[in-house]
């Protein structure tokens, strides 16, 4: 990919103590409007004109955009090796990351990355906006400039926040914890069953025992390898045998993530098993989580679970759909061994779900 480089002179040389590199992908806070008032991507070379407070960050900033900025509906898995290549690549060279991404996908990306990147001790921190940066009420410019700051904030020389996250309207959340949740409101993100990293008023409010600790001895391994013959399973009442069947006889498909209701219940009539144990005896990997946003999959707490769990469905615990399904695409593309791609499901790998009460 031929991507675009722009390096920004905020302040001179010897002014600067940080630096960060700036991911473009497209999105609405990259947009600007052009004189027919339609929303066209701007110029990044020009940001310091949109936002001229950033020369008083003492931050080097450079810029890779996308050849084509993408709406974040159109995100594939080959924007998220595009993504983490880059930071891989330039790993060395910043102390910090900032990728700008549209909102409606966030974090599925941010889910993904946080399993490419595995060993990171740098801030990667993802952010956009509901309205472009030159709205008069846009809140691109507080989402940007705080997500600067804290990716390069450090603490006795070593960053604050080593993990893939989400800054969106004063709170600072794990990549892999949060959902999208509204799409008028600035408060776009929640993470219900994560606390949130940090929390940005008149000085940004870090809450330490939540944010994955830095370990000085980790090395960044870079994976590129994913499996997409996975789906998404949504119950609702009402749906029929001949709809399940046709989803799990699908071609070539390896993993189902099953969206069931509360904590983890789903019908218990005959019909519904039986599809079920037969898709389990064809191979298929199912994962249960819950399409509440809050709470957690507890297989057995009620009948209507035990007999998923009975049959080998495999829980997802408080995981997040957008953080299951990334995660099942990752171990299907790096694992081989099915027992060990079904064990690592149920486990932590970037902090996406909780080891208590695992069934």
């Amino acid at each position: 990919m031929n991507y675009k480089i722009v390096r920004l002179n905020t302040v001179a040389k010897s002014e600067i103590t940080s630096s960060v590199l700036i991911i473009y992908t497209g999105g609405t806070l990259g947009m600007s409007y052009d004189a027919s008032g339609a929303l066209v991507p701007f110029n990044f070379g020009q940001i310091l004109d949109k936002i001229p407070t950033l020369t008083h960050m003492n931050i080097a900033i450079t810029v890779i955009s996308f050849p084509e900025p993408i709406d974040s509906s159109n995100v594939n898995m080959q924007h998220w090796v595009d993504m983490a290549y880059i930071i891989y690549e330039n790993y060395d060279s910043y102390d910090g990351f900032v990728i700008l991404h549209g909102t409606d996908t966030m974090a599925y990306s941010a889910s993904m990355l946080s399993y490419m990147l595995s060993g990171l001790t740098k801030p990667v921190v993802f952010t956009g906006a509901q309205l472009p940066i030159s709205a008069m009420r846009s809140d691109a410019r507080e989402n940007l400039m705080t997500a600067l700051e804290i990716a390069t904030a450090k603490a006795n020389g070593r960053p604050v926040v080593p993990e893939v996250c989400i800054f969106f309207n004063h709170m600072l959340l794990r990549g892999n914890r949060c959902k999208k949740v509204q799409s008028v409101h600035f408060d776009a993100f929640e993470s219900e069953n994560y606390p949130p990293l940090a929390e940005a008023g008149i000085i940004i409010d870090y809450n330490f025992a939540a944010i994955q600790p830095f370990d000085e001895g980790k090395k960044l391994f870079y994976s590129n390898k994913m499996d997409n013959h996975v789906m998404i399973v949504k119950l609702y009442p009402g749906i029929t045998e001949q709809v399940l069947d046709a989803c799990f006889d699908m071609e070539g498909l390896k993993g189902v993530v099953l969206e069931t209701y509360g904590s983890g219940n789903s019908p218990s009539d005959g019909w519904f098993t039986g599809s079920i144990k037969r898709a389990i005896a064809k191979g298929l990997i199912i994962l249960n989580v819950s399409q509440c946003n809050g709470g957690r999959v507890i297989q057995g707490r009620y009948q209507t679970s035990k007999d998923l769990l009975d049959m080998g469905v495999l829980s997802g615990g408080d995981i997040t759909t957008e953080a299951a399904i990334t995660k099942m695409m990752f171990l299907l593309g790096n694992e081989t061994n099915k027992q060990l791609i079904k064990q690592k499901l149920i486990t932590p790998l970037a902090g996406e779900m909780s080891l208590m009460g695992l069934n």
